[in-house]
Protein backbone atom coordinates (compact mmCIF):
# COMPACT_ATOMS: atom_id res chain seq x y z
CA UNK A 1 0.00 0.00 0.00
CA UNK A 2 1.34 3.11 -1.23
CA UNK A 3 2.81 5.71 2.16
CA UNK A 4 0.58 8.39 2.27
CA UNK A 5 1.77 11.80 3.81
CA UNK A 6 -1.52 12.06 5.97
CA UNK A 7 -0.93 9.05 7.02
CA UNK A 8 2.11 9.53 7.66
CA UNK A 9 1.21 12.79 9.93
CA UNK A 10 -1.42 10.36 12.07
CA UNK A 11 1.61 8.42 13.04
CA UNK A 12 3.66 11.55 13.53
CA UNK A 13 0.74 12.46 16.49
CA UNK A 14 0.71 9.20 17.86
CA UNK A 15 4.66 8.98 18.18
CA UNK A 16 4.64 12.22 19.93
CA UNK A 17 1.55 11.11 22.07
CA UNK A 18 3.56 8.03 23.10
CA UNK A 19 7.20 10.40 23.23
CA UNK A 20 6.17 12.26 26.01
CA UNK A 21 8.75 15.02 26.71
CA UNK A 22 11.41 13.67 25.01
CA UNK A 23 10.61 14.88 21.66
CA UNK A 24 14.19 15.50 20.53
CA UNK A 25 17.74 14.65 20.95
CA UNK A 26 20.64 15.49 18.60
CA UNK A 27 23.00 13.35 20.16
CA UNK A 28 20.28 9.94 19.51
CA UNK A 29 19.29 11.11 16.37
CA UNK A 30 15.65 12.52 16.94
CA UNK A 31 14.75 13.92 14.96
CA UNK A 32 17.12 11.71 12.11
CA UNK A 33 17.08 14.79 9.93
CA UNK A 34 16.17 18.63 9.94
CA UNK A 35 15.39 19.95 6.41
CA UNK A 36 15.53 23.76 6.34
CA UNK A 37 13.54 25.24 3.32
CA UNK A 38 14.25 29.29 2.52
CA UNK A 39 12.41 29.99 -0.51
CA UNK A 40 14.26 33.07 -2.37
CA UNK A 41 12.04 36.22 -2.41
CA UNK A 42 8.55 34.50 -0.58
CA UNK A 43 6.81 37.48 0.99
CA UNK A 44 4.61 35.82 4.03
CA UNK A 45 1.17 37.07 2.30
CA UNK A 46 1.70 34.31 -0.36
CA UNK A 47 0.92 31.54 1.83
CA UNK A 48 -2.61 33.26 2.87
CA UNK A 49 -2.92 34.92 -0.61
CA UNK A 50 -3.21 31.02 -2.47
CA UNK A 51 -4.13 29.16 1.02
CA UNK A 52 -7.38 27.90 -0.99
CA UNK A 53 -5.62 26.95 -4.29
CA UNK A 54 -2.80 24.75 -2.77
CA UNK A 55 -3.16 20.93 -2.37
CA UNK A 56 -3.14 19.22 0.71
CA UNK A 57 0.39 17.47 0.45
CA UNK A 58 2.52 20.96 0.37
CA UNK A 59 2.46 23.78 1.67
CA UNK A 60 -1.06 22.87 3.84
CA UNK A 61 0.93 20.12 5.36
CA UNK A 62 3.05 22.80 7.25
CA UNK A 63 0.23 24.75 7.40
CA UNK A 64 -2.18 23.06 8.36
CA UNK A 65 -0.45 20.17 10.41
CA UNK A 66 2.70 22.27 11.51
CA UNK A 67 3.21 25.17 14.05
CA UNK A 68 2.47 28.02 11.19
CA UNK A 69 3.51 31.39 12.19
CA UNK A 70 2.10 33.91 10.02
CA UNK A 71 3.19 37.63 11.96
CA UNK A 72 7.12 36.76 11.26
CA UNK A 73 9.01 39.57 10.53
CA UNK A 74 13.20 40.37 10.00
CA UNK A 75 13.62 43.30 12.63
CA UNK A 76 16.63 44.55 10.60
CA UNK A 77 16.83 46.83 7.21
CA UNK A 78 19.21 44.74 5.02
CA UNK A 79 16.47 42.44 3.60
CA UNK A 80 17.97 40.76 0.58
CA UNK A 81 19.76 37.29 -0.45
CA UNK A 82 23.25 36.85 1.76
CA UNK A 83 22.24 38.41 5.11
CA UNK A 84 18.66 36.99 4.94
CA UNK A 85 20.18 33.42 4.85
CA UNK A 86 23.09 34.46 7.31
CA UNK A 87 20.79 35.64 9.57
CA UNK A 88 18.35 32.52 9.60
CA UNK A 89 20.70 30.09 10.43
CA UNK A 90 22.88 31.65 12.88
CA UNK A 91 19.81 33.12 14.28
CA UNK A 92 22.07 36.48 14.52
CA UNK A 93 21.71 40.05 12.64
CA UNK A 94 23.98 41.79 11.00
CA UNK A 95 25.23 43.31 13.80
CA UNK A 96 25.76 39.52 15.37
CA UNK A 97 27.14 37.47 11.70
CA UNK A 98 28.59 40.46 10.14
CA UNK A 99 26.98 39.91 6.13
CA UNK A 100 26.24 43.17 5.38
CA UNK A 101 24.87 42.84 1.78
CA UNK A 102 25.30 40.83 -1.08
CA UNK A 103 28.50 42.38 -2.23
CA UNK A 104 30.18 45.46 -0.53
CA UNK A 105 33.60 47.44 -1.02
CA UNK A 106 36.51 46.31 0.00
CA UNK A 107 38.96 49.07 1.16
CA UNK A 108 42.01 46.78 0.88
CA UNK A 109 41.50 45.18 -2.69
CA UNK A 110 39.76 48.79 -3.99
CA UNK A 111 36.95 46.56 -5.71
CA UNK A 112 33.32 44.92 -4.86
CA UNK A 113 33.64 41.65 -3.47
CA UNK A 114 30.80 38.89 -2.83
CA UNK A 115 29.55 37.98 0.53
CA UNK A 116 31.25 34.63 -0.10
CA UNK A 117 34.21 35.11 -2.79
CA UNK A 118 36.94 33.25 -0.96
CA UNK A 119 40.96 33.99 -2.95
CA UNK A 120 42.07 31.75 -0.57
CA UNK A 121 39.83 28.50 -2.22
CA UNK A 122 39.66 27.13 -5.78
CA UNK A 123 35.92 26.14 -7.42
CA UNK A 124 35.81 22.50 -7.90
CA UNK A 125 33.51 21.17 -10.62
CA UNK A 126 34.26 23.67 -13.19
CA UNK A 127 37.83 24.68 -15.03
CA UNK A 128 39.94 27.16 -15.11
CA UNK A 129 41.53 27.62 -12.06
CA UNK A 130 38.51 30.25 -10.82
CA UNK A 131 38.07 31.70 -6.80
CA UNK A 132 35.72 29.55 -4.84
CA UNK A 133 34.14 30.45 -1.79
CA UNK A 134 34.01 29.92 1.74
CA UNK A 135 31.48 31.52 4.74
CA UNK A 136 35.10 33.40 6.22
CA UNK A 137 32.66 36.50 6.31
CA UNK A 138 30.79 35.31 8.77
CA UNK A 139 31.01 36.70 12.06
CA UNK A 140 29.67 33.97 14.20
CA UNK A 141 28.69 30.12 13.72
CA UNK A 142 25.46 28.34 12.32
CA UNK A 143 22.98 25.55 13.63
CA UNK A 144 24.89 23.08 11.69
CA UNK A 145 28.03 23.72 13.23
CA UNK A 146 26.57 24.17 16.66
CA UNK A 147 25.36 20.08 15.04
CA UNK A 148 29.00 19.10 14.26
CA UNK A 149 30.16 20.42 17.77
CA UNK A 150 27.78 19.08 19.68
CA UNK A 151 27.67 15.47 18.20
CA UNK A 152 32.01 15.26 17.59
CA UNK A 153 31.26 15.85 13.99
CA UNK A 154 28.72 13.03 13.82
CA UNK A 155 25.71 15.07 12.78
CA UNK A 156 25.93 15.52 8.92
CA UNK A 157 25.00 19.11 7.54
CA UNK A 158 24.43 20.25 3.46
CA UNK A 159 23.40 23.40 1.84
CA UNK A 160 22.30 23.37 -1.81
CA UNK A 161 21.40 26.30 -4.22
CA UNK A 162 21.59 27.67 -7.14
CA UNK A 163 23.57 30.53 -5.54
CA UNK A 164 26.55 30.04 -3.99
CA UNK A 165 25.99 32.26 -0.86
CA UNK A 166 22.75 30.87 -0.48
CA UNK A 167 24.39 27.44 -0.10
CA UNK A 168 27.51 28.48 1.91
CA UNK A 169 26.00 30.45 4.49
CA UNK A 170 23.55 28.63 5.47
CA UNK A 171 25.92 25.51 6.25
CA UNK A 172 28.35 27.39 7.81
CA UNK A 173 31.90 26.59 8.84
CA UNK A 174 31.83 23.08 9.54
CA UNK A 175 29.76 21.69 7.06
CA UNK A 176 30.28 17.88 5.35
CA UNK A 177 29.34 20.03 1.88
CA UNK A 178 27.93 23.21 0.12
CA UNK A 179 26.86 22.94 -3.36
CA UNK A 180 25.68 25.38 -6.30
CA UNK A 181 25.34 25.96 -10.03
CA UNK A 182 27.89 27.21 -12.59
CA UNK A 183 25.33 29.55 -14.03
CA UNK A 184 26.75 29.25 -17.39
CA UNK A 185 26.60 24.98 -17.61
CA UNK A 186 24.13 24.05 -14.70
CA UNK A 187 26.73 21.94 -13.36
CA UNK A 188 26.92 21.69 -9.41
CA UNK A 189 29.64 22.89 -8.12
CA UNK A 190 31.76 23.48 -4.55
CA UNK A 191 34.80 24.87 -3.39
CA UNK A 192 38.57 23.36 -2.46
CA UNK A 193 37.35 24.78 1.19
CA UNK A 194 34.69 21.27 1.59
CA UNK A 195 36.63 19.40 -0.63
CA UNK A 196 39.52 18.71 -3.15
CA UNK A 197 37.19 17.00 -5.86
CA UNK A 198 33.33 16.66 -6.12
CA UNK A 199 32.17 13.19 -4.74
CA UNK A 200 31.70 10.55 -7.43
CA UNK A 201 27.96 10.76 -7.20
CA UNK A 202 27.96 14.21 -8.12
CA UNK A 203 30.49 13.47 -10.89
CA UNK A 204 27.80 11.51 -12.59
CA UNK A 205 25.17 13.70 -11.67
CA UNK A 206 26.67 16.58 -13.60
CA UNK A 207 28.09 13.89 -16.32
CA UNK A 208 24.51 12.73 -16.76
CA UNK A 209 23.77 15.53 -18.39
CA UNK A 210 20.50 16.14 -16.42
CA UNK A 211 20.47 19.98 -17.58
CA UNK A 212 19.29 18.70 -21.32
CA UNK A 213 16.04 18.30 -20.13
CA UNK A 214 15.44 21.45 -18.69
CA UNK A 215 16.33 23.51 -21.64
CA UNK A 216 14.32 24.17 -24.80
CA UNK A 217 11.05 23.96 -22.37
CA UNK A 218 7.49 25.77 -22.26
CA UNK A 219 6.13 26.79 -19.17
CA UNK A 220 3.04 27.22 -19.01
CA UNK A 221 0.32 27.58 -17.11
CA UNK A 222 -2.74 25.68 -15.83
CA UNK A 223 -4.92 26.59 -18.85
CA UNK A 224 -1.76 25.90 -21.22
CA UNK A 225 -0.87 29.44 -22.01
CA UNK A 226 2.83 29.58 -22.25
CA UNK A 227 4.30 31.58 -19.51
CA UNK A 228 8.14 31.61 -20.37
CA UNK A 229 10.60 29.43 -22.69
CA UNK A 230 13.98 28.48 -21.60
CA UNK A 231 15.16 28.35 -25.15
CA UNK A 232 17.76 30.64 -26.12
CA UNK A 233 17.04 33.43 -28.64
CA UNK A 234 18.35 33.63 -31.85
CA UNK A 235 22.32 33.79 -31.91
CA UNK A 236 22.37 33.64 -27.73
CA UNK A 237 24.59 31.35 -25.52
CA UNK A 238 22.02 28.81 -23.82
CA UNK A 239 23.19 30.10 -20.00
CA UNK A 240 21.25 27.77 -18.22
CA UNK A 241 20.91 30.36 -14.45
CA UNK A 242 19.40 33.10 -16.70
CA UNK A 243 17.16 30.18 -19.08
CA UNK A 244 15.91 28.12 -16.89
CA UNK A 245 16.54 29.90 -12.95
CA UNK A 246 13.10 31.94 -13.35
CA UNK A 247 11.09 29.21 -13.81
CA UNK A 248 9.72 26.27 -11.73
CA UNK A 249 12.33 23.97 -13.92
CA UNK A 250 15.13 25.39 -11.36
CA UNK A 251 13.25 24.13 -8.43
CA UNK A 252 12.40 20.65 -10.17
CA UNK A 253 16.79 20.60 -10.87
CA UNK A 254 17.18 21.80 -7.38
CA UNK A 255 14.87 18.70 -5.70
CA UNK A 256 16.43 16.30 -8.04
CA UNK A 257 19.63 17.08 -6.59
CA UNK A 258 18.60 17.42 -2.91
CA UNK A 259 16.80 13.49 -3.39
CA UNK A 260 20.49 12.23 -4.78
CA UNK A 261 22.24 13.96 -1.78
CA UNK A 262 20.12 12.70 0.74
CA UNK A 263 20.34 9.46 -1.08
CA UNK A 264 24.18 8.89 -1.70
CA UNK A 265 25.25 10.72 1.63
CA UNK A 266 22.80 8.48 3.24
CA UNK A 267 21.11 11.83 5.39
CA UNK A 268 18.73 10.67 8.24
CA UNK A 269 20.36 7.21 8.70
CA UNK A 270 23.35 8.07 11.08
CA UNK A 271 24.02 8.29 14.82
CA UNK A 272 23.24 11.65 15.09
CA UNK A 273 20.66 14.59 13.71
CA UNK A 274 21.59 15.73 9.87
CA UNK A 275 20.72 19.01 8.69
CA UNK A 276 20.11 19.76 4.98
CA UNK A 277 19.30 23.56 3.91
CA UNK A 278 17.78 23.93 0.42
CA UNK A 279 17.42 27.32 -0.99
CA UNK A 280 15.66 27.65 -3.82
CA UNK A 281 16.20 30.49 -5.95
CA UNK A 282 13.56 30.42 -8.88
CA UNK A 283 10.96 32.86 -7.02
CA UNK A 284 13.84 35.78 -6.50
CA UNK A 285 14.78 35.72 -10.41
CA UNK A 286 11.31 35.49 -11.42
CA UNK A 287 10.18 37.64 -9.13
CA UNK A 288 12.80 40.62 -9.93
CA UNK A 289 11.35 40.97 -13.52
CA UNK A 290 8.27 40.49 -12.74
CA UNK A 291 6.68 41.48 -9.29
CA UNK A 292 4.68 39.81 -6.57
CA UNK A 293 1.45 40.62 -8.30
CA UNK A 294 2.07 38.99 -11.78
CA UNK A 295 0.32 35.82 -12.97
CA UNK A 296 3.59 34.16 -13.21
CA UNK A 297 4.18 35.18 -9.54
CA UNK A 298 0.81 32.87 -8.73
CA UNK A 299 2.03 30.17 -11.25
CA UNK A 300 5.11 29.91 -9.83
CA UNK A 301 3.48 29.41 -6.36
CA UNK A 302 1.11 26.45 -7.45
CA UNK A 303 3.96 24.74 -9.09
CA UNK A 304 6.14 24.75 -6.13
CA UNK A 305 3.41 23.33 -3.96
CA UNK A 306 3.10 20.83 -6.11
CA UNK A 307 7.36 20.37 -6.13
CA UNK A 308 7.24 20.66 -2.10
CA UNK A 309 4.24 17.64 -2.04
CA UNK A 310 6.30 15.26 -3.91
CA UNK A 311 9.82 16.09 -1.92
CA UNK A 312 7.90 15.47 1.37
CA UNK A 313 6.42 11.99 0.08
CA UNK A 314 10.15 11.00 -0.58
CA UNK A 315 11.09 12.25 2.80
CA UNK A 316 8.09 10.47 3.87
CA UNK A 317 9.78 7.10 1.84
CA UNK A 318 13.53 7.87 2.17
CA UNK A 319 13.80 8.98 5.50
CA UNK A 320 10.18 8.46 7.54
CA UNK A 321 8.12 12.19 8.40
CA UNK A 322 8.13 10.77 12.10
CA UNK A 323 11.96 11.07 11.99
CA UNK A 324 12.17 14.04 10.23
CA UNK A 325 11.37 17.64 11.07
CA UNK A 326 10.73 20.44 8.03
CA UNK A 327 11.02 24.24 8.52
CA UNK A 328 9.98 26.26 5.64
CA UNK A 329 10.68 30.59 5.75
CA UNK A 330 12.21 32.88 2.85
CA UNK A 331 14.99 35.11 3.05
CA UNK A 332 13.14 38.21 2.52
CA UNK A 333 9.83 39.68 0.75
CA UNK A 334 9.77 42.10 -2.56
CA UNK A 335 7.89 45.59 -3.11
CA UNK A 336 5.29 46.10 -5.49
CA UNK A 337 6.25 46.69 -8.97
CA UNK A 338 5.87 50.61 -9.06
CA UNK A 339 3.65 51.08 -12.03
CA UNK A 340 1.66 48.38 -10.11
CA UNK A 341 0.85 50.08 -7.01
CA UNK A 342 0.92 53.53 -8.63
CA UNK A 343 -2.31 52.02 -10.58
CA UNK A 344 -4.28 52.24 -7.39
CA UNK A 345 -3.20 55.67 -6.13
CA UNK A 346 -0.02 54.64 -3.68
CA UNK A 347 2.32 57.02 -3.98
CA UNK A 348 5.45 54.54 -5.78
CA UNK A 349 8.58 55.48 -7.37
CA UNK A 350 11.57 54.00 -8.69
CA UNK A 351 14.86 55.59 -8.57
CA UNK A 352 17.73 55.12 -11.43
CA UNK A 353 21.06 54.02 -9.84
CA UNK A 354 23.41 55.91 -11.86
CA UNK A 355 21.45 58.88 -11.63
CA UNK A 356 21.54 58.67 -7.39
CA UNK A 357 25.05 58.88 -7.77
CA UNK A 358 25.39 61.64 -10.34
CA UNK A 359 23.27 63.80 -8.11
CA UNK A 360 24.86 62.68 -5.04
CA UNK A 361 28.15 63.87 -6.44
CA UNK A 362 26.90 67.10 -7.62
CA UNK A 363 25.86 68.10 -3.91
CA UNK A 364 29.29 67.04 -2.36
CA UNK A 365 31.46 68.57 -5.07
CA UNK A 366 29.30 71.94 -4.81
CA UNK A 367 30.02 71.57 -0.76
CA UNK A 368 33.67 70.26 -0.64
CA UNK A 369 35.16 71.18 -3.90
CA UNK A 370 33.23 74.11 -4.90
CA UNK A 371 31.86 72.33 -7.88
CA UNK A 372 34.50 70.71 -9.48
CA UNK A 373 33.33 67.21 -10.62
CA UNK A 374 34.73 64.50 -8.05
CA UNK A 375 34.21 61.19 -7.21
CA UNK A 376 32.64 61.64 -4.05
CA UNK A 377 30.25 58.25 -3.96
CA UNK A 378 31.78 55.13 -5.41
CA UNK A 379 28.66 52.79 -5.45
CA UNK A 380 24.79 52.87 -4.64
CA UNK A 381 24.07 49.13 -4.08
CA UNK A 382 20.69 49.88 -2.84
CA UNK A 383 19.90 51.13 -0.25
CA UNK A 384 23.78 51.17 0.82
CA UNK A 385 25.74 54.40 -0.40
CA UNK A 386 29.74 53.26 -0.85
CA UNK A 387 31.78 56.26 -0.15
CA UNK A 388 35.32 57.24 -1.52
CA UNK A 389 37.39 57.47 1.10
CA UNK A 390 40.16 58.94 -0.84
CA UNK A 391 38.65 61.62 -2.66
CA UNK A 392 37.27 63.00 0.78
CA UNK A 393 40.47 62.47 2.62
CA UNK A 394 41.70 64.52 -0.41
CA UNK A 395 39.47 67.19 0.72
CA UNK A 396 40.41 67.26 4.38
CA UNK A 397 37.11 65.76 5.34
CA UNK A 398 37.15 62.91 7.89
CA UNK A 399 34.90 59.79 7.75
CA UNK A 400 31.96 61.44 10.54
CA UNK A 401 31.37 64.74 8.50
CA UNK A 402 31.63 63.00 5.44
CA UNK A 403 29.22 60.24 5.81
CA UNK A 404 26.73 62.92 7.61
CA UNK A 405 27.39 65.06 4.27
CA UNK A 406 26.24 62.23 2.00
CA UNK A 407 23.14 61.34 4.25
CA UNK A 408 22.12 65.07 4.35
CA UNK A 409 22.35 65.23 0.73
CA UNK A 410 20.04 61.64 0.48
CA UNK A 411 17.78 63.80 2.19
CA UNK A 412 17.83 66.98 -0.33
CA UNK A 413 17.23 64.79 -3.32
CA UNK A 414 14.20 63.07 -1.40
CA UNK A 415 15.13 60.08 1.02
CA UNK A 416 13.33 60.04 4.13
CA UNK A 417 16.33 60.11 6.24
CA UNK A 418 19.68 57.82 6.63
CA UNK A 419 22.06 56.18 9.07
CA UNK A 420 26.37 56.13 8.87
CA UNK A 421 28.22 53.90 9.56
CA UNK A 422 30.43 55.74 12.34
CA UNK A 423 26.52 56.26 13.84
CA UNK A 424 25.90 52.71 14.12
CA UNK A 425 28.88 51.96 15.15
CA UNK A 426 29.34 54.12 18.32
CA UNK A 427 25.46 53.59 18.66
CA UNK A 428 24.43 57.06 18.49
CA UNK A 429 21.08 55.50 17.14
CA UNK A 430 17.36 56.90 18.18
CA UNK A 431 15.85 54.82 20.49
CA UNK A 432 12.51 53.86 17.85
CA UNK A 433 11.90 51.22 16.25
CA UNK A 434 13.51 52.15 12.88
CA UNK A 435 16.43 52.69 14.45
CA UNK A 436 16.87 49.80 15.96
CA UNK A 437 16.36 47.74 12.65
CA UNK A 438 19.28 49.31 11.06
CA UNK A 439 21.67 49.38 14.13
CA UNK A 440 20.20 45.43 13.39
CA UNK A 441 22.06 46.27 10.17
CA UNK A 442 25.76 47.55 10.73
CA UNK A 443 28.60 45.43 10.09
CA UNK A 444 32.68 46.91 9.89
CA UNK A 445 33.29 45.60 6.86
CA UNK A 446 32.42 47.73 3.54
CA UNK A 447 34.13 51.16 4.54
CA UNK A 448 32.92 54.16 4.52
CA UNK A 449 29.11 53.65 3.91
CA UNK A 450 25.53 55.41 4.38
CA UNK A 451 22.20 53.65 4.72
CA UNK A 452 19.59 55.41 2.67
CA UNK A 453 15.72 55.39 4.17
CA UNK A 454 13.76 55.68 1.41
CA UNK A 455 10.54 56.06 1.21
CA UNK A 456 7.83 53.50 1.51
CA UNK A 457 7.10 51.70 -2.09
CA UNK A 458 10.13 53.25 -3.62
CA UNK A 459 12.63 51.38 -5.02
CA UNK A 460 16.07 51.39 -7.30
CA UNK A 461 15.84 50.52 -10.70
CA UNK A 462 14.29 51.08 -13.49
CA UNK A 463 12.96 47.86 -14.30
CA UNK A 464 10.58 45.39 -12.29
CA UNK A 465 11.39 45.53 -8.88
CA UNK A 466 13.68 44.59 -5.68
CA UNK A 467 13.74 44.36 -2.04
CA UNK A 468 16.23 45.51 0.76
CA UNK A 469 13.78 47.77 2.70
CA UNK A 470 13.15 48.05 6.15
CA UNK A 471 9.16 48.07 5.26
CA UNK A 472 6.85 45.08 5.51
CA UNK A 473 6.94 44.15 2.15
CA UNK A 474 10.21 43.45 2.53
CA UNK A 475 10.34 42.48 5.84
CA UNK A 476 7.25 39.92 6.17
CA UNK A 477 8.03 36.45 5.42
CA UNK A 478 6.39 32.66 6.15
CA UNK A 479 7.35 30.37 9.27
CA UNK A 480 5.70 27.34 9.30
CA UNK A 481 7.89 24.16 11.27
CA UNK A 482 6.69 20.65 10.87
CA UNK A 483 7.56 17.12 13.10
CA UNK A 484 6.84 15.90 16.33
CA UNK A 485 7.52 18.56 19.09
CA UNK A 486 5.11 21.17 16.93
CA UNK A 487 1.70 21.84 18.28
CA UNK A 488 -0.28 22.32 14.69
CA UNK A 489 -1.80 25.29 14.43
CA UNK A 490 -1.90 28.85 13.46
CA UNK A 491 -0.07 31.37 15.75
CA UNK A 492 -0.41 35.04 15.18
CA UNK A 493 1.91 36.04 17.85
CA UNK A 494 4.88 38.50 16.49
CA UNK A 495 7.69 36.02 15.48
CA UNK A 496 11.17 36.71 14.03
CA UNK A 497 13.39 34.58 12.11
CA UNK A 498 16.00 34.83 14.37
CA UNK A 499 13.75 32.24 16.37
CA UNK A 500 13.83 29.56 14.20
CA UNK A 501 17.88 28.02 15.15
CA UNK A 502 16.85 29.32 18.96
CA UNK A 503 13.99 26.49 19.55
CA UNK A 504 15.47 23.64 17.13
CA UNK A 505 18.72 24.09 19.11
CA UNK A 506 16.48 24.03 22.19
CA UNK A 507 14.70 21.02 21.20
CA UNK A 508 17.93 19.13 20.03
CA UNK A 509 19.25 19.59 23.10
CA UNK A 510 22.13 21.37 21.80
CA UNK A 511 23.58 25.56 22.40
CA UNK A 512 22.39 27.63 19.73
CA UNK A 513 24.90 29.53 17.78
CA UNK A 514 27.35 32.22 19.42
CA UNK A 515 25.40 35.19 18.56
CA UNK A 516 22.04 33.81 18.56
CA UNK A 517 19.31 36.69 19.88
CA UNK A 518 16.10 34.67 18.90
CA UNK A 519 13.66 33.20 21.19
CA UNK A 520 12.30 29.71 21.76
CA UNK A 521 8.57 29.21 20.03
CA UNK A 522 7.06 27.60 23.09
CA UNK A 523 4.20 28.78 21.75
CA UNK A 524 3.70 26.57 18.82
CA UNK A 525 4.96 23.05 21.03
CA UNK A 526 3.36 20.39 22.17
CA UNK A 527 2.50 20.03 25.57
CA UNK A 528 4.93 17.40 27.15
CA UNK A 529 2.63 14.10 28.23
CA UNK A 530 3.27 13.97 32.15
CA UNK A 531 2.42 10.11 33.53
CA UNK A 532 -0.98 9.52 35.19
CA UNK A 533 1.13 7.98 38.13
CA UNK A 534 3.91 9.99 39.01
CA UNK A 535 5.15 7.83 41.68
CA UNK A 536 5.13 4.50 39.79
CA UNK A 537 8.56 3.81 38.23
CA UNK A 538 8.73 4.51 34.69
CA UNK A 539 8.94 0.79 33.68
CA UNK A 540 5.35 0.54 34.94
CA UNK A 541 3.89 2.67 33.70
CA UNK A 542 1.07 1.54 31.08
CA UNK A 543 1.63 3.11 27.70
CA UNK A 544 -1.01 5.62 26.57
CA UNK A 545 -3.34 4.24 23.95
CA UNK A 546 -3.11 5.64 20.26
CA UNK A 547 -5.51 8.12 19.23
CA UNK A 548 -8.52 7.31 17.53
CA UNK A 549 -8.41 5.42 14.50
CA UNK A 550 -4.69 4.63 14.64
CA UNK A 551 -3.55 1.28 14.93
CA UNK A 552 -1.12 -0.13 16.71
CA UNK A 553 0.44 -2.06 14.32
CA UNK A 554 1.16 1.18 12.20
CA UNK A 555 4.77 1.29 14.38
CA UNK A 556 6.41 -0.81 12.97
CA UNK A 557 8.10 1.14 10.59
CA UNK A 558 6.71 4.86 11.50
CA UNK A 559 6.60 6.94 8.25
CA UNK A 560 7.94 4.44 5.61
CA UNK A 561 4.83 3.20 5.04
CA UNK A 562 1.10 1.78 5.56
CA UNK A 563 1.65 -1.45 6.91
Amino acid sequence: MRFSLRAGFLIALWCAWLAGSALGSAYNAHPRLVVVIVIDQFRGDYLNRYHDQFGDSGFRLLMDHGAYFTNCNYDYATTSTAPGHATLFTGSYVNGHGILANEWWDPQKKRMVTSVEDDATRLVGVGGNLPGASPHNLRTDTLGDELKLATQGKSRVFGISLKDRAAILPAGFAADGAYWIDHKTGAWVTSTYYRPALPKWVQNFNASDRVAKYLNQDWKDTEGHVLRSTKPGPGQPSDFFDLVGPTPFANDYEFEFARELITYEKLGSGPATDLLAISLSANDLLGHEVGPDSPEMQAMAMALDRQLAAFFDFLGHEVGLADTWIALSADHGVAPVPSVAQQLRIPAAAWSGATMVAELNRALAARFSRGHPAEYVRKFDYPLVFLNEETFSSAHVKEEEAERAAGEALEQIGMRGFFTRLQLAEDRVPDTEMGRRYEHSYSPVGGWYVFAVFPPFTIEGTEGTTHGSPYSYDTHVPLAIYGLPFQPGVYRTQVEPVDLVATLASLLGINAPAQAVGRVLTEGLMAPRRPENPAAPPNLQSPAPPPAGVQPATLVKPGRGAP
